[in-house]
């Protein structure tokens, strides 16, 4: 029988809960969202004692099904102001699951002045006061954990960012190979650190396989799911083959690769950092250019990258980083990013929110472009120390950007903008300014129908047609992320017929349900609708909705494109 763990961290008590009706069909992004959006004060302040850090596998995590190993966080964002859900692959999910815990919820703050960890089995969550690794990296967590509990413990850990609270930190989760992932976006590392929690560490001893409503019918739609993900030109093939970084050749040729802090949409040296000089140089130095971020990946994104001796440096070496520290920060050099990477995992940084302020630093002059030195050396000496310059950095673009009195400041409600010029990708700029979340572009992925032509193709430079399609993607993106399911089955979802119905009818099989795709519409359509709620009623209107002027002011080369939607087009969105 599924339950809920709740922990209250001011009176330093655990508690064991049924599931409430209302959230037995619910899991992942959707769960977290409902139990913030009932349980949380829209207004109150992020990192006190209002506002709490919930954990939630996803519906499908912990059965045998491909790509099935996410967990979702969730809290009011100390970054945006609005609620927040994180997503992460790793261990933890799929052990939550077995485990029968529906979700973990964490409440309160301690009264005195001492950090904590968190010990998750099957029957319940022991509290212990934590002094040894307080100060210490997450590598350093990782590894004290798996030495004392075994290879197998799963851990979610916050490194100096989220002891200090700053709102750029994430929240770090090991995978099966005892490396890195992170809820990264949205500050969910400053939120476990304002409860004084270090680290919460999970053992699944003794829990068997989950129990299926209809295991022969699970086991039928999972077959026809996989083979949906691998006879995919882009899940199948391009991403195990490049990872996620196979991008940055694609978006340079369209004019879409943001560089030197969002002035232009090509950088001459793509080719330098581009995902096939990655596949290149890995496979010469001997690391692994296919690698799962949790048991069950089939799609093989991440990577392993070593140093030119051959030493381990970093995996999960994404997209979104390399184009911040390369094209945006206008650096060439792939070794110095992926040791940027490997610092930022340590420090518990999120490393799309730490490139894109790295950009505004240079604006500021803090730095000159093209300085991956200077880069390395502000995150170990500054940010990695807690200095008082540290600090401002590590609260994110936007601070960054007020501090140093920068106007060409890339955020949406605060968060910084990834990895793709919404002015030549006009769908992505609607995703950026009306997702709950901010500036997300994994909330309604329109990269894939306006650049690579995946469900169809919407024209990029052209206004028709990007409201519709941003909405359906969010919509479908809010249900995905409540299955527990990564985010790129969606490639295949849009292209090849069998995959969704595949999906639904695991879901089906494994609960003994009878859902149908508009319940799962649905099921996006009032997850979306309630985290709108939550963010009005924390004070985030419409007119948070909207992009930076300078995107309206500045064309973009190739194509001189502008963003030229009106206030009103946008808000267009919630018309549904």
């Amino acid at each position: 029988m599924d339950k809920i763990f709740r922990v209250n961290m001011t009176d330093l008590t655990t508690t064991t809960e049924e599931v409430p009706l209302e959230w037995v069909g619910l899991g992942g992004r959707a769960l977290t969202s409902t139990i913030v959006a009932s349980e949380v004060i829209p207004t109150c302040h992020a990192l006190g004692p209002n506002n709490k850090l919930v954990f939630a596998p996803g519906l499908l995590s912990g059965t045998a099904a491909a790509q099935s190993g996410r967990m979702s966080c969730g809290a009011k964002s100390p970054l945006t102001g609005g609620i927040k859900e994180s997503n992460s692959g790793g261990t933890t999910a799929q052990q939550f699951a077995r485990m029968g815990i529906k979700a973990l919820i964490i409440e309160g703050l301690p009264q005195e002045d001492k950090f904590y960890s968190l010990h998750v089995t099957k029957d319940s969550v022991t509290i212990s006061e934590e002094s040894e690794l307080i100060g210490k990296g997450n590598f350093a967590v990782i590894e004290d954990q798996m030495a004392k509990k075994g290879d197998k413990v799963g851990v979610m850990t916050i490194g100096i960012a989220g002891e200090l609270k700053m709102a750029a930190a994430n929240i770090s989760v090991k995978d099966p190979d005892g490396k890195i992932r992170s809820h990264g976006r949205g500050g969910m590392g400053a939120v476990m650190g304002s409860k004084k929690i270090k680290y919460i560490t999970v053992d699944a001893e003794g829990c068997g396989p989950l129990q299926l409503a209809d295991s022969d019918k699970f086991k039928a739609a999972s077959r026809v799911f996989a083979k949906s993900i691998m006879d995919h030109p882009v899940a199948g093939e391009g991403l195990g083959t490049y990872g996620t970084n196979v991008l940055v050749n694609i978006l340079n040729e369209a004019g879409g690769l943001p560089t030197k802090n969002f002035r232009y949409g090509q950088f001459d040296d793509h080719d330098k950092i581009s995902g096939e000089t990655m596949h290149d140089t890995i496979v010469a130095r001997g690391g692994k250019p296919k690698h799962g971020c949790h048991k069950g990946c089939i799609i093989q994104c991440s990577q392993v990258y070593n140093d030119k001796d051959g030493n381990y440096v970093t995996s999960g070496f994404e997209y979104e980083t390399i184009w911040g520290m390369g094209a945006n920060c206008c650096i060439n050099d792939l070794d110095a990013i992926a040791e940027a990477d490997s610092l930022m995992d340590d420090i518990g940084l999120d490393s799309i929110e730490t490139v894109v302020m790295f950009g505004v630093a240079m604006e500021a002059g803090i730095l000159e472009f093209g300085d991956s030195q200077g880069i390395l050396r502000l995150l170990r000496e500054e940010i990695g120390q807690g200095t008082p310059l540290g600090r401002i950095l590590g609260s994110g673009t936007g601070i960054v950007g007020k501090v140093y009195g920068v106007t060409r400041v890339p955020v949406v409600k605060n968060q910084g903008i990834p990895a793709y010029d919404p002015r030549s990708v006009k769908g992505i700029g609607i995703t950026y300014a009306t997702s709950t979340m901010g500036a997300d572009h994994t909330a309604g992925y329109t990269i894939a129908t306006n650049i690579l032509g995946i469900g169809g193709h919407v024209d990029p430079l052209s206004k028709v047609g990007q409201v519709e399609l941003s909405r359906n993607l969010q919509i479908a993106t809010a249900a995905i992320d409540s299955t527990g399911m990564c985010v790129f089955i969606a490639f295949p979802a849009l292209d090849i017929p069998e995959c969704l119905p595949a999906l639904i009818d695991m879901i089906n099989a494994r609960f003994g349900c009878e859902l149908s795709g508009d319940d799962v519409t649905e099921l996006g359509k009032s997850v979306l609708k309630l985290e709108r709620q939550f963010n009005l009623d924390a004070g985030l209107s419409n007119k948070e909705d909207r992009l930076p002027e300078f995107f309206k002011s500045d064309p973009v080369l190739p194509h001189n494109a502008v963003w030229d939607f009106t206030d009103s087009e946008i808000d267009e969105f919630w018309n549904f």
